[in-house]
């Protein structure tokens, strides 16, 4: 099992960037493909990015694709999102997540089985 817990949201205006960072505890870090999701207010969750155990294969939303960047520091136990030129549609709870399935960067919410508390980010405009 994994503990994770994310840190680094706030507010930024847009056009601004922030970096989040996921930090993880138990079992070995580099056993799982780690996600970025977020979800906004009155909508669903939605995937963001994801890296599998050793940032040979990543994915990115289309929202995000360019903007975003994704890594991790298996060293350090924690994964990261750079998010660049932020917009107030990026306003969300973002939620670091792990997934057993390590070989492949899933997009799928289904294959993530532990999950952080999130960290509000709010871009104002």
């Amino acid at each position: 099992q994994v503990q994770l817990v994310e840190s680094g949201g706030g507010l930024v205006q847009a056009g601004g960037s922030l970096r989040l960072s996921c930090a993880a505890s138990g079992r070995t870090f580099s056993s799982y493909t780690m996600g970025w999701f977020r979800q906004a207010p009155g909508k669903e969750r939605e995937f963001v990015a994801s890296v599998n155990w050793n940032g040979g294969a990543i994915n990115y939303a289309d929202s995000v694709k360019g903007r975003f960047t994704i890594s991790r520091d298996n060293a350090k136990n924690t994964m990261y999102l750079q998010m660049n030129s932020l917009n107030p549609e990026d306003s969300a709870v973002y939620f670091c997540a792990a997934s057993l399935y390590r070989g492949y960067a899933s997009r799928r919410q289904e294959d993530y089985h532990y999950w952080g508390q999130g960290t509000q980010v709010t871009v104002s405009s």
